[in-house]
């Protein structure tokens, strides 16, 4: 492993250097993908350096306990080898968890379409509530939220919200999110108090880069038609609001929220690649069938992830069994602990099914 270390040093030195050239500055993407591998090794290289000062000052303790003859030095030794050796099995650790290797797709921004389900305009409102939770986490946590399309409930909420999310580790921190969510509470127009359950259905799609997905302008039709209201009525007299088909593989992305027609061309695009890219990722995954059954976020996305109950204020992960009794601070955005639970699941399944991780470099 301390070869391995070694190796990822000079890495982080190479890659360090390459950031600080000026020529550097003039390619946006090589800048881009440097500073997010730079961060990722950053992190590894400063927990080896605590490992391998740790590692030293053992050796020190080591060799004084079996040399010296000062009796007093030899107990202060003792003492210090007592709080360094958990200090080693916790570095070592955080080093392995550091060395798996990662999802190619963790460091993609993401498309999050969120859907109202079964509930009726409950559903419509949950979805809202969870497209602000959503929302609220990225604000707290460096995260870009913009939505990008939306079809409002008849009482509030979303019918369905598309959104963009950017930053580093984008899709490796929300990819967990895919599936069903269940709320169970007592709906506004309940007159008898009774607790009713909705649903809204989420999906997290890696954006991909122009590199990932390759589309022949032949297999894309194109129709352009005049964005609509509420009730079907036009809100816009140009023909702005466009529907992209793929005709090999049947889907339709309609875009309407933007004024411009090049706009929404642009965003219904982004949206079509990121479903294609999805196909093709799931047909990857289906080929790692075994080893992602045994992982939290190959959860199928007709299956039910978390239920939020709301007169218990309580969340529920049913993967991984988390249960949290605040609900309140939940929904304000304060996500991390069951994102943190799920990605420390995700690792423990791949350090088991892989052995001992090594870097890919």
């Amino acid at each position: 492993m301390l070869d391995t270390l070694a190796e990822i040093e000079v890495r982080y030195i190479t890659v360090k250097e390459a950031l600080s050239d000026p020529e550097t500055f003039n390619d946006m993407e090589k800048t881009t993908k440097l500073s997010k591998e730079f961060k990722e090794l950053d992190q590894i290289v400063a927990v080896y350096h605590d490992y391998r000062d740790v590692l030293k000052q053992i050796a020190d303790a080591k060799e004084i306990i079996s040399y010296e003859e000062d009796l007093e030095l030899k107990d202060m030794a003792r003492q210090e080898l007592s709080e360094l050796n958990p200090r080693e099995e916790v570095l070592e650790a955080r080093i392995k968890e550091l060395l798996i290797p990662k999802d190619p797709d963790d460091n993609k921004n993401v498309i999050i379409e969120i859907r109202a389900g079964s509930g009726g305009d409950e559903a419509s409102i949950f979805a809202g509530n969870l497209a602000r939770m959503y929302q609220r986490y990225c604000e707290k946590n460096g995260f870009k939220f913009e939505i990008t399309d939306y079809h409002d409930g008849t009482v509030g909420g979303y019918k369905e919200l598309s959104a963009s999310i950017s930053g580093i580790d984008c899709y490796g921190t929300f990819k967990f999110e895919s599936g069903v969510h269940r709320v169970q509470r007592v709906p506004d127009t309940e007159t008898q108090g009774r607790v009713h359950t909705s649903a809204a259905s989420v999906v997290v799609l890696p954006e991909p880069e122009d590199l990932d997905v390759q589309l022949n302008e032949n297999d894309i039709k194109k129709e352009t038609f005049c964005s609509s209201g509420a009730g079907g009525q036009s809100v816009n007299t140009t023909y702005s609001a466009v529907r992209l088909t793929h005709i090999p593989t049947g889907i339709v992305v309609s875009m309407q929220n933007e004024r411009s027609q090049i706009k929404n061309n642009d965003i219904a695009m982004k949206i079509l690649k990121a479903r294609l890219y999805d196909l093709e990722l799931n047909k990857r995954n289906s080929e790692q069938a075994a080893l992602r059954k045994s992982m939290v976020s190959s959860g199928d996305r007709s299956a039910k992830i978390r239920t939020y109950n709301y007169p218990q204020s309580r969340v529920t992960d049913h993967r991984i069994g988390l249960t949290l009794y605040n609900l309140n601070i939940v929904m304000d955005g304060a996500i991390n602990e069951i994102i943190d639970s799920l990605r420390m699941h995700e690792n423990a399944a791949k350090l088991q099914a892989s052995g001992e991780p090594t870097l890919v470099m």
